[in-house]
């Protein structure tokens, strides 16, 4: 791998959406592991403060059965041979101060003598506001302690000054141990997360790798590429069926241009060969004006017929593109049917076919009256086209449910079974018919009509014995109501 490449693959690297995925997600792991790390320090810190709190109150309340102060003399009454109470006593005057009201120290531990003992004013403050006043105080050498301080009662009501210390070493060394525990693995967690991250953007980006990767196999000859779904049902699954769709829709724009280009090139083909034929058999071969009058005449012939060509062909592809909008309204099928069938009585008679309909009175549907006339006058033509002489056509329009109901049935020459699955197809003749070959294209127009009214067209045919197109379209049913009650006026007596 040259330079320039190994350039693109980390510039490539750290833009990519993996690596800012794994990138956001260590980010975010981070802030939250310390925002974890100082408040788990804090509901420490807290804990342990509440409890020397609680050992300090304890002691507090322990002072007035041990100690006793008569006449001004000190007395720490307990039982020496008893190790608990000689141990209680013993942490209790550990950092200990007592003073009279005034503030004169009566006893005071060497400890609490180097945290600092209060001026008189503030002791004489203390006491005034009957509460016990809490303060975190340090020894020269930094050590903390936590005091208990407030007013105290011996037995013959006089009030005194007694404040309590518990050294808070301990509780700060297990949060610093904690604290230093925590950081020191915290990195550790950091760089385990930034795997998992990394391993988990990969997994979750590898759909859209597939999807990349599709996307860059697709050609104009290859688009039948799918992505399987991963049956996760989330948002990666939503993406990857939006994406097959997508290809099938781009398949099925693809495939009506390939077939579009396929049909015109071939349909195209054979009136321009003969256009130029009869030029150049005109321009060799005409001596006279009559000669070069027919040429001119068959050409103009072949012209009329590209012209027809290449007006069905478009208008069929914007049909079935979607450029083709239906001007839908309300109609009567029935109606529609009969003008129809009044306007190829005359072809009828002059191809000797009987042409009869059975309509009711009113048959109300939603649709296109110009694309509705459309498949109507293409089903027409073909069964009067393809039906011998002294053949019939009949046509019948009824209600069946919530459809409508068109059959057109004829004695024609029939489609063979091979033949009858492709006769919808563009450009499709059924070989060995009427040598008056059409464009192959009224079906195609009538299949796509169906469908764009969202109905169903079926086909039954039998050589030789003739066609029955049945088509199903959306009816409008209409809603009867129940007779009013009618009531005969009374009677009034003159």
């Amino acid at each position: 791998m040259g330079p320039w490449a190994s350039r693109l693959t980390g510039k490539y690297l750290f833009r990519g959406l993996r690596f800012r995925l794994a990138v956001s997600y260590v980010f975010f792991f981070t802030i939250l592991l310390s925002f974890l790390g100082i408040f788990f320090r804090q509901a420490l810190r807290s804990i342990l403060d509440q409890q020397t709190r609680d050992l300090l109150t304890e002691e507090w309340s322990a002072v007035k059965g041990y100690l006793r102060i008569d006449r001004g003399k000190i007395d720490w009454f307990y039982d020496p041979e008893d190790p608990d109470e000689e141990f209680i006593v013993g942490r209790m005057k550990q950092v200990y101060l007592l003073t009279d009201a005034k503030g004169k120290v009566l006893e005071v531990s060497d400890k609490y003598r180097e945290l600092g003992i209060e001026k008189p004013n503030e002791i004489i403050g203390a006491l005034q506001s009957q509460k016990a006043v809490w303060q975190v105080r340090k020894t020269t050498e930094g050590e903390t302690f936590l005091i208990r301080s407030g007013p105290f009662i011996d037995d013959n009501h006089h009030v005194f000054y007694v404040a309590l210390g518990r050294s808070l070493a301990q509780s700060e060394g297990i949060v610093e141990q904690f604290t230093l525990y925590y950081f020191l693995w915290m990195p550790v967690l950091i760089i385990s997360s930034a795997f998992f991250g990394w391993y988990a953007a990969r997994k979750a980006l590898t759909p859209l790798n597939e999807v990349s990767l599709t996307a860059q196999r697709i050609t104009g000859s290859n688009l039948t590429a799918q992505i399987p779904s991963r049956g996760a049902q989330d948002e990666l699954d939503r993406l990857i069926d939006s994406f097959n769709r997508m290809i099938e829709r781009l398949n099925d724009s693809f495939t009506q241009t390939r077939q579009f280009s396929t049909d015109v090139s071939h349909e195209l083909r054979t009136p321009l060969t003969a256009i130029r034929g009869q030029l150049e058999v005109a321009l060799f071969t005409a001596k006279t004006e009559d000669d070069y009058r027919n040429a001119m005449m068959d050409a103009l012939q072949d012209v009329e017929r590209l012209s027809q060509t290449i007006r069905a062909v478009l208008l069929l592809s914007q049909a079935e593109s979607g450029q083709l909008a239906l001007q839908l309204q309300m109609l009567d099928l029935a109606e529609l049917a009969r003008d129809f069938v009044d306007q190829f009585q005359i072809p009828a008679e002059d191809a000797q076919v009987t042409l009869t309909c059975s309509l009711p009175d009113e048959c109300v549907i939603e649709g296109d009256k110009i694309q509705l006339g459309r498949m109507l006058s293409n089903l027409l033509s073909n069964a009067v086209k393809y039906t011998p002489r002294g053949g019939t056509v009949h046509v019948s329009v009824a209600l069946r449910g919530d459809n409508a109901e068109i059959v057109l049935e004829d004695t024609g020459m029939g489609i063979t079974a091979d033949h009858l699955p492709h006769i919808f197809d563009r450009f499709y003749r059924v070989p060995d018919r009427n040598p008056e070959r059409g464009l192959g294209l009224g079906l195609s127009f009538v299949a796509w009509i169906v469908k764009a009214h969202r109905g169903r067209i079926d086909v039954e045919s039998e050589l030789g014995k003739g066609t029955k197109f049945t088509i199903w379209l959306p009816a409008i049913v209409p809603v009867i109501h129940a007779p009013e009650a009618y009531a005969a006026p009374s009677e009034t007596a003159s």
